[in-house]
This record gives structure tokens, C-alpha cells and sequence, in this order.
């Protein structure tokens, strides 16, 4: 079987499972890897260097400098995951193959930036991870390969990206098989849905629990940024608080109080009202045990 010759623009642990994989399978050939310019991969570039593969990174993929220089490598195909800068059309048509992007959600729907967050904000029972063709949308292009993973009540944002991180790197390799031995078959997005959807990139200030939420909205909510995510905050007497896990009871009794107040206290853990009903907290830093009576805003 002829070596398929491929560029690899990665970051982060899911290129790093990714790229050994590549690696294994003696039929690819990794020619270069580009990491991201804002940040410093050590492992990644520890990985291609002791493989004896070109590691770079350049702060404009699309300029005429970047594209004179890997046009050199002649590479059959460009692979992105966790890349963080716009193909345009001159870079994607230099390989044969074109780009292929590894996207840790099911598209058309959660297309854009902290998918698996918003999955389980979302209350979704299943998160997907797609391989699809880059064109110069955003999320856009033609879908090769995609698979769905189930959510459990049990799971939050770090067991997600866990199995996240080694289930990309293997529907990665599964498309480029696809790719290498003529069986692909394309789905295009607007056959799913016409327009799916995007998520937004969580900024600073978006981890505040809002109390007069449901209890199954905030338990959500505090699961989908758990460490290794910023964590949930809220704040009594000015101090902020960092709250981790908390869990919803069951059977629970609906009545009307004040979102927010501290309505029990155990020894582990404490309980906290909602606008429906009230909330365990499990793991919590930066305070003491709150009392009964306490109010977080």
C-alpha cells in the first residue's frame, strides 16, 4: 500500500493520542507538524522531534510565507485537530486530499468552540465527535466519519474530555483508512439540518451559578465546567466561592424559598435551595461551610 504523506496542525492531549496513533500504522507519513503560534506544545514537539517530523509554528497559516514553505513538503493530505486558526481556500487546496478536521461534537449541531460543556449544560444524553472536510466556514465542510458517545448522570466535563481525548485519535485514523482505501462516502451537513447550530466560547464571568435555575439545570451547569474546567462560582459575603460537584437529590420535595439560601448543613457537604427545589454541594474551596441561612447571590 503506497505511504500516505500527511501534515499534521494539532494541539493539546486529543493531537497527542492522535499523532502516535498516525504513527503506528506504517502505510502514513507524518511529514510536518504545526503547532498552535499562542501556545507552546512541549509534548507534541517532544513527539515529532523524537520521531525525527519537521515541528513549527507560524502566526499566519494563510500567508503567501507559509504557503511557499509547505507547499515543499508535498504533503497528500493536511490533518487539524484543536488547530486554532482559519484554513482559507489557498492552503486547503495544496494536498490532494485537501484538510481534514478531528471536532469533538455532532455536527451540524455544536459546531464552534467548549462543545462537550455545552453538551452537558444542554442536558444531552449522547456527545459526538466528527471527521469532515474543511472548507471556509466555520465547521462546515462535508462529514467523513462520525460516531456518539453516550452521557450519564455520573459523568461530568473531565470524563468527557477523557474519553474524548483517546476516541478522536481513533474516528481520526478510521477516516484516514476511509480516505486511503477509496471507501468514502460523504454526508453533508445541510442533509441532517439546514442550518444546525453554533456554541459560543465561554469567557470570563460565565462560570456564576444562577440560583432561580431548576436543580437539574444547575447540576448541570457545575458538572459541564468542573476541573479541569474554571469550576462554577458564586459568592456569599463578598467571597467567592468555587463550587465543584454537587448533586441532585432524589424524590425531591418542591416548595417555595429563596434561590440561594442555605437550607441544610452535614458534616461533608451542605444544601442549597433552587427555584424548584434544592441542590447537595459535594466539593466545594475558597470558604468555610456556609450556615443555615446563608444566601449565595
Amino acid at each position: 500500500m503506497k505511504k500516505m504523506n500527511i501534515g499534521f496542525f494539532a494541539d493539546g492531549p486529543w493531537s497527542h493520542e492522535a499523532l502516535k496513533k498516525m504513527l503506528s500504522d506504517s502505510s502514513f507519513k507524518i511529514i510536518f507538524v504545526c503547532g498552535r503560534y499562542q501556545s507552546f506544545d512541549r509534548t507534541l514537539k517532544d513527539i515529532a522531534e523524537n520521531n525525527k517530523i519537521d515541528f513549527f509554528s507560524h502566526p499566519n497559516i494563510n500567508s503567501i510565507e507559509f504557503l511557499t514553505m509547505i507547499s515543499k513538503y508535498y504533503c497528500e493530505i493536511f490533518v487539524s485537530m484543536s488547530f486554532d486558526q482559519i484554513f482559507r481556500a489557498p492552503i486547503i487546496n495544496i494536498p490532494a486530499f485537501k484538510i481534514i478536521n478531528c471536532h469533538a461534537g455532532k455536527l451540524p449541531f455544536y459546531r464552534g468552540r467548549n462543545v462537550l460543556n455545552w453538551a452537558l449544560i444542554n442536558d444531552e444524553k449522547e456527545f459526538g465527535i466528527t471527521v469532515h472536510f474543511v472548507d471556509e466556514g466555520i465547521d462546515t465542510g462535508d462529514i467523513i466519519l462520525q460516531r456518539c458517545y453516550e452521557i450519564k448522570d455520573e459523568d461530568d466535563y473531565s470524563t468527557l474530555l477523557f474519553r474524548a481525548y483517546n476516541e478522536c485519535s481513533r474516528i481520526l485514523y478510521d477516516s484516514l483508512k476511509i480516505l486511503q482505501l477509496g471507501n468514502l462516502h460523504i454526508i453533508k451537513q445541510k442533509d441532517i439540518h439546514p442550518l444546525g447550530f453554533y456554541c459560543s466560547q465561554r469567557r470570563s464571568g460565565d462560570e456564576r451559578v444562577v440560583w432561580n435555575q431548576n436543580s437539574r439545570d444547575i447540576f448541570n451547569f457545575v458538572r459541564a465546567i468542573c476541573d479541569p474546567g474554571p469550576q462554577a462560582r458564586t459568592y456569599l459575603y463578598n467571597s467567592e466561592i468555587k463550587i465543584n460537584k454537587l448533586e441532585c437529590f432524589k424524590n425531591q420535595i418542591n416548595f417555595k424559598g429563596i434561590p440561594g439560601a442555605v437550607i441544610g448543613v452535614e458534616e461533608n457537604s451542605f444544601i442549597v435551595k433552587t427555584s424548584d427545589s434544592y441542590v447537595r454541594i459535594l466539593q466545594w474551596t475558597n470558604y468555610p461551610k456556609p450556615r443555615i441561612g446563608d444566601r449565595f447571590l
